[in-house]
Order: C-alpha cells, then structure tokens, then sequence
C-alpha cells in the first residue's frame, strides 16, 4: 500500500491518519499515494500562518516580498524536472507539463518583476492625489491600500496543480498575506511537491506557505472578514463554499473560477484556403487535446458560419486522426490521459449528454488507440467532435464534457453568433478567428458582457498570439455567470484585490505623509 502524501502545517511536515484517498497513476493505473488530511490541526495551520507568517510578510516593504518571491519561484525552476516526471503520472505529456509547470514559474516571475517596480518601496501604497473636500483646501481625502491580517486560503483544482497554485501565491505574497493551499486530491502530489521545493529554498518567512493534503472539514469556520478564499473548480461547488457562514455571516471575501463553456467563433471571412480558417481549426485542436481537454479554458463550443460545417468538420477530424494518444514520452504520443478513470467515465457520459444533440463525427467514446500504454487500465479517451446541426438544441449550451470533447454548431449571422455565444450563461474565454474588422468588433460588442477574456486571432497576430486557453498574467483572468463571476490575475489588480481599501482624510499636510 502506498504512502499517505506529507501536508506541511505549522511550520512540519505532517502526515494525516486513516487510509485516505487512493491517486492512481493515470497511464499505467497503479497506485502512486494516498492523501488524508485526518488528525492534522487545521485551527493551528491558521493560527500559525495569522500569528507566524502574516507578521513576517507584512514587515517586509513591497520589493522584499517581490524578490521573495522570485527566490522561490526559482526554487520551483530548478527543482521542475522532478515536477515534470509527477506530472506525467497525471496524464501529462511533456507539453501538457509546460503549460503547467513552466505556466506557473512564469507567472510567479511576472509578479515578481511587476512588484519591483510597479510597488513602492514600503508597505502601504497611496492610490490617488490629495482630494480636496472643501472651498479653502484645508481639508480633503485620499485612498490608501493596506496588508489585512488575516490569510489567502486558496482550493484548487486538479488540472493546473503547478501554475493555479503559483497565479494564486504570488499576488498574496506580494500583498503580505500568508497563504494555506488546499491543492485537489488527484494531483495533490504535484503541488506538495512544489511547496516543499519553495519551503526547503528558505526563501519564504515561516507561515508564510502552508499546505494540506486532503479535506479541510471545520478549516472555513475559523475564517472572516480579513481572509480571503479563492477557488477553482465546478459551479455546484463554488455555490456550496459561496454559502458558508465564513462568506455570508463573517463577510471572508470570495473569488470562484469556475469551469465554462467556452467558445471560439470562425469569422465568415475565413474560408478554406485563408489562414484564418486554418488558424481556426488549429486552435480548436490544441484546445481540445493540450491536457486531454482538462482546462477551464478550453473551446467547448466551435461557432462556424453554417455553411462551412462540412469544411470544418472534414478538417477537425483530418487532424485530430494525426493525434497519437497514449503514456507520456512514448514516440509519436501528443496526447496523454486523464486524470484518472473516474475523471474519464464522467467525461464519456457528457458527452454522450451532448451527442445527443447531433452526431459524433470523430472519435469513440468507448474504444480508443493508445501508444505504450494498456487501454484499459489507463485513463483514455479518444478526442470526440459533435457535430450540432441544430444550433437551438440545449445540450452543447448547458453540458461541460471536462476532457477533449467540443461540439460543431453552426450560426447564421453576426446577431445569431453573439446570441449563441450568450447561451453559455458566461464564460472565462472566447475568441473570434477572422480577418473582418466590422465582424470581430459586432461580436465584441454584443459578446463582452458576457466574456472574461476575448481573444481576436489572425493573420497578423498569429506570429505572437498567446492562444485561446492561455490566461496571462498581465491581464485579468476570470468570467462573469457560470464562469464564476470572480478576477484573478490583471498584473498589480490582483495584488491590490488583496488589500483593503481605506479612505483617509485629513489636511494636506497629514495626508502627503501616508506614502512615507
């Protein structure tokens, strides 16, 4: 029987009791640990990190928690080929662990840099010039950005165990708030390994970086109105912690990002034979096998002129049929497994949900091809495209296939398009491929409110272009409705979301001291 997975709390290395919760390697279906979080003092890990760590962070000005932070993102840098052998239990192909792994050193990185010089070089930042608030001048106001005194609690989710944890960290630390991480079971491995990298690097202030592997039953009932929870996950689960008496009753602030059904829209323009229509159904690829599909960002739903369902499908599928599947590493294998077969069997019945709006015009969602691995004990699945020749059906609007599954649904017009696009009921990111301005800005227009993030991709942006599923650190990452209605990210936003917010008034004199 394999180990039970170490939680770091108070400053040790703990080890829960019981039998805990199996994670089998994804490929070859062995067991690879066991998490359980029972018997760990969850009260003290909160304890340690308000009285420990948060004191540390908040005595150090604004540049020494920046370079703070860069000493233990190169921690995790030097220490990632290991990370990348425990991302390849998950499923993961070496490209899947980059966008997770060098993802989240990368944005660590960026903070880091945007702490340096984009903060002051203390511990309060003043946000705006003297306001005055009488005839004289005498009199007036200002706003000033603090560090609370309480810790960023952040519950992720198993698809991003590197870089949801690291987005997360690093406007905390910058904002000198300690954080505790309750990383997902699945590959709660991954991120305890990421955590022991930074803890060992000594680059962080004890209590500055907990983490607890497995449950977390009673942990919110010591949170309140100067802690911070952020979440990423499911909508159903967002909605439970959205209700617990630490959020209603003791106003703790809340930010879910939630799984969406994403959309990418083919622009009339971008027949066959344009490189926006090429551009297109790359993209639509890579979103549905980079991770097996297993990305809150991935396209869920491909929006293309009717009249070019055919041409699309036809050269979907020619691609994906060039998409070896199989044990990461293994020659001619760019696309891994799930999660595990759990993950895999609930992705097969959505989008069986989903086929029944339309046919199924590649892929199996019983029987799949795999490279160096057993297809049985492995979790899986060949890509599945639906096509939907009928855009009304609800299905494709209200079912998540969370793995390489996305539906063909063809519109009519512009005013159809942003429709459509709305029937997701909010979404973390969309695009729009195509060369015509008018369309692209019509679609902007119409599809903003209901959009985190739009991504506009042609001929001209394509060399530079970061990609659909890709969040960047410098701008705001997070969606309105099913997508959660939270913002992460958005470069130096995400550090003062942090922060409280305090008006200060006074006479100019007093107030031109607030920076010092």
């Amino acid at each position: 029987m394999s180990e039970i997975l170490q939680s770091y709390v108070a400053g040790s290395w703990v080890i829960g009791s019981g039998e805990g919760r199996e994670v089998r390697d994804a490929v070859t279906g062995e067991s690879v640990t066991r998490v359980s979080s029972e018997g760990i003092d969850l009260g003290e890990a909160v304890t340690h990190a308000k009285t420990k760590g948060g004191p540390s962070l908040r005595a150090m000005t604004f540049p020494e928690r920046a370079a703070a932070l860069k000493a233990a993102a190169g921690a995790v840098q030097a220490g990632k080929d290991r990370l990348y052998e425990l991302s390849a239990q998950s499923g993961c192909t070496a490209r899947d662990s980059a966008v997770d792994v060098d993802g989240g050193i990368g944005t660590a990185m960026v903070y880091s840099s945007l702490g340096r010089k984009g903060l002051p070089d203390g511990t309060v930042i003043v946000e705006d010039d003297f306001i005055q608030l009488g005839k004289e001048g005498v009199f007036g106001g200002r706003h000033v950005l603090t560090s609370p005194h309480g810790i960023s609690l952040q519950i992720n989710a198993f698809n991003f165990p590197v870089w949801g944890m690291l987005e997360k960290l690093a406007p905390a630390l910058l904002a000198g708030v300690p954080t505790i991480v309750k990383p997902a079971t699945p590959t709660a491995h991954i991120a305890v390994e990421a955590v022991r990298m930074m803890i060992e690097s000594g680059a962080l202030p004890e209590g500055a970086l907990q983490i607890v592997a497995g449950s977390i039953p009673g942990l919110l009932d010591e949170l309140g109105g100067q802690d911070r929870i952020g979440f990423t996950g499911s909508a159903d689960t967002a909605a439970m912690l959205r209700a617990d008496a630490a959020v209603t009753r003791r106003s703790a602030h809340f930010n879910a990002e939630a799984d969406s059904l994403n959309a990418s829209v083919l622009g009339p323009d971008a027949v066959p034979g344009e490189p926006e229509f090429d551009l297109f159904v790359k993209a639509l690829v890579t979103e549905m096998t980079v991770k097996a599909g297993q990305k809150c960002t991935a396209i869920r739903r491909a929006l293309v002129p009717a009249g070019q369902m055919d041409a699309v499908a036809e050269a979907v599928a020619a691609r994906l049929g060039g998409v070896g599947i199989g044990a990461p590493g293994a020659e001619g294998v760019r696309m891994g497994a799930l999660v595990g077969t759990d993950q895999r069997d609930d992705v097969r019945a959505a989008a069986s949900r989903i086929a029944q709006a339309g046919q199924i015009v590649f892929g199996d969602l019983d029987t799949v091809d795999v490279i160096g691995a057993d297809a049985d004990k492995g979790a899986f699945m060949s890509p599945i495209l639906v096509r939907v020749d009928d855009a009304d059906r609800a299905e494709p609007h209200e079912v998540e296939a969370f793995g390489p599954v996305s539906s063909l649904i063809g519109y009519l017009d512009t005013d159809h398009v942003v429709e459509l696009l709305a029937r997701g009921e909010g979404s973390l990111a969309g695009s729009v491929v195509s060369a015509d301005a008018d369309f692209v800005t019509d679609v902007i227009a119409g599809a903003a409110p209901f959009h985190g993030r739009i991504l506009v991709l042609d001929r001209d942006s394509a060399p530079e272009s970061t990609g659909h599923g890709t969040p960047m650190p410098q701008l705001v990452h997070g969606g309105p409705g099913r997508a959660g209605g939270g913002q992460e990210e958005g470069g130096l936003r995400a550090v003062h979301a942090h922060l409280q917010r305090t008006a200060i008034q006074g006479s100019p004199e007093v107030l031109d001291r607030l920076g010092m």
